[in-house]
């Protein structure tokens, strides 16, 4: 049975931080016609220009994906690209009136919250599937971080996370169209370990990161005076540790961390053009080699 193409049947708003910028941002997610696509347009710039989402546009990568056109950015969209694909949004406009997409709770449940509510419009028009002519594999020899892209009748994603870490261990996680994005993907957040947090300040990230939209892991142990140090620096005194994470949050699940990974790679695998008619296995994936396999299969269909 064929799917039609679907686009959101209202506008919905969001706003708040970006995550490495700080900078605060309005967007808006707006209905688009058939076969649109995916658009960012950026109307705090002269003329509002618009970044179609795609692979080839992907400048960079440092712990986010960032997508420009000329001098019109759009950073950290792989949450809102994810929701796109989990939620079944073929076609969508996105209007940022900053540089960088707000990271809100550190997932994606906010924007499935405010979908849920507008629901979504049938367009009529088949949804376009893409259909690889053959498989594709990227390895990344330094971080061990793997992608293949094979052939399928429908799309799925497998990844496996390892930090070789003792908190989180191993995890594993599975989407496809029969998987419930809302409930077991979307609301997974970001995360970080502790003792990365004072090297990505000093390389200039994280400046709207907070113990409330990530989820902190604790690998290392740590002295309450250090606790205590972080805790006024994020302005959230009296944080503890609980189960090697910071408790200021409490899991949803408890491979909550792999699950967001998932997350990510639905979003930046959706830079590739659309939906792929294939079975996609990650091993240990990132932003890096999440977007290089999508920049590739680009290459394969033209």
């Amino acid at each position: 049975m064929s799917i039609n193409q679907h686009a959101l049947k209202a506008c919905c708003s969001f706003e708040g931080k970006g995550l490495h910028t700080g900078t605060y941002s309005h967007m808006k997610v707006l209905p688009a016609a058939a076969d649109t696509g995916i658009l960012f347009r950026r109307t705090d710039l002269e003329g509002a220009p618009v970044i179609p989402a795609l692979a080839e546009n992907v400048t960079s990568t440092a712990r986010s994906t960032t997508i420009a056109c000329g001098e019109a950015q759009a950073v950290t969209i792989e949450h809102i690209m994810s929701v796109l694909t989990g939620m079944g949004v073929d076609n969508a406009v996105i209007e940022l009136d900053n540089l960088e997409v707000p990271i809100l709770d550190g997932s994606a449940r906010l924007y499935i919250e405010a979908f849920l509510a507008v629901g979504l419009e049938d367009q009529g028009v088949p949804r376009r599937y893409i259909d690889l002519p053959e498989g594709v594999e990227l390895l990344d020899n330094r971080t061990g971080s793997r992608v293949r892209i094979e052939p399928a009748d429908h799309p799925s994603a497998d990844i496996t996370v390892d930090f070789n870490s003792q908190v989180l261990g191993v995890q594993t996680a599975h989407w496809d169209e029969e998987t419930d994005y809302a409930r077991e993907i979307g609301p997974c957040r970001t995360f970080c370990f502790l003792h990365e947090i004072e090297p990505l300040l000093e390389k200039g990230l994280i400046k709207g990161g907070d113990v409330e939209s990530a989820i902190v892991v604790v690998e290392h142990p740590v002295t309450p005076e250090q606790l205590a140090n972080f805790g006024r620096h994020m302005n959230h005194p009296g944080l503890g540790v609980r189960n090697g994470y910071l408790d200021s949050l409490e899991l949803h699940f408890p491979d909550e961390c792999g699950r967001h990974k998932l997350l990510d790679l639905l979003g930046d695998m959706r830079l590739a053009g659309g939906y792929l008619n294939a079975r996609i296995t990650a091993y240990k994936p990132g932003h890096t080699i999440n977007t290089q396999a999508a920049k590739a299969l680009r290459a394969l269909l033209k």
